[in-house]
């Protein structure tokens, strides 16, 4: 009879140890409030958006994939950007032909050999 007492209280020792470490490692399994309506994780910089921003972003889900009002929202604002640097690169290439323009007075003019001291 004692042993048989010995192995329950074992089993419940053994258990209580497993049932503290899982509750300590994974939480006490409380699901989080829902977020608020119109609420979003959705985050963009106003500018200057780099490929770590775009790789970061987050959507989220519904019952058919996700929320079409942040990826429309997230699509603008990349397309924006990307309209905005292109304008940019326009800019500086046009800039850079009229400098390159202005600086081009055509061939050297030959000096006469016979001329020289």
């Amino acid at each position: 009879m004692l042993t048989i007492a010995a192995y329950v209280i074992g089993l419940a020792l053994v258990v209580a140890v497993v049932f503290a470490v899982v509750w300590f490692v994974f939480g006490r399994g409380e699901d989080l409030p829902p977020l608020e309506k119109g609420t979003t994780l959705t985050r963009l910089p106003r500018a200057g958006i780099t490929g770590d921003d775009v790789r970061a972003l987050v959507f989220r889900q519904v019952t058919r994939g996700y929320q079409a009002q942040e990826v429309d929202w997230a699509l603008e604002k990349l397309a924006r950007e990307l309209d905005d640097l292109r304008a940019v690169v326009h800019d500086l290439t046009v800039r850079a032909e009229e400098d390159e323009a202005a600086a081009d007075t055509g061939p050297l003019p030959e000096v006469d050999p016979s001329r020289r001291r």
